[in-house]
């Protein structure tokens, strides 16, 4: 766990300043995923970086957990939330895979631009739907390399050698259904699914039984 959080914890001021690439995208998944909550809601964010989703969704909820494995990250996230006085999210650092939370206590549980730098993006996904609630909320936003264009796959293979020099996080490669696939296994019902065009995350809302 050591490597991957001294790269988050090393790009986390240049990840800060950089700004969403596709506002509209991004909009449109910020309304999609407020039509599931309420005022009531209470969510969990996992992978949550420098807490900008997480606090964009505090007026419309009770509460957000929000973590990341990257001190850096949350510091930064912490301060982002007390300049805009979001006092319902609470940052700590912790990963999907350490996190002590009881099972059952979310009524959204969201992962962007996570499950694809997880070494067993399947155990996260089944770790999600233990959370939640029942009838609860899935949101994710995911690269599904394994379908995009060639070039990209291609830059794949260069990922190892670039890892052991400290230049790219682990990224693993599945597609589309392999990921609505592993939901499905974990008991999920795939509610909504969009990619917004080629070479982009797949958006997905899924609810827990």
């Amino acid at each position: 766990m050591a490597a991957p959080v001294q790269f988050w914890d090393r790009i986390a001021e240049k990840y800060a300043r950089r700004p969403v690439a596709d506002e509209a995208t991004y909009e449109r998944k910020l309304a999609v995923t407020r039509e599931y909550l309420t005022q009531e809601s209470v969510v969990l964010e996992f992978g949550c970086g420098t807490g900008s989703t997480a606090i964009a969704h505090a007026p419309f909820v009770k509460r957000v957990d929000a973590t990341d494995l990257s001190p850096a990250m949350i510091g930064i996230a912490k301060r982002k939330a007390e300049e805009a006085a979001a006092d319902n999210v609470c940052f700590r650092v912790a990963s999907i895979e350490d996190l002590e939370a009881q099972d059952g206590r979310y009524d959204m549980v969201m992962a962007h631009s996570i499950l694809h730098l997880l070494r067993d993006q399947e155990a996260a996904v089944a770790r999600a739907y233990a959370l939640l609630k029942p009838g609860g909320i899935f949101v994710s936003s995911t690269a599904c390399l394994g379908d995009f264009a060639w070039y990209f796959r291609l830059f794949l293979l260069s990922l190892p050698v670039g890892r052991r020099l400290g230049f790219f996080p682990y990224v693993k490669s599945f597609t589309r259904p392999m990921l609505t696939g592993s939901m499905r296994t974990a008991g999920f019902t795939i509610v909504e699914e969009w990619q917004p065009g080629k070479n982009k995350a797949v958006f997905i809302v899924a609810r827990k039984a």
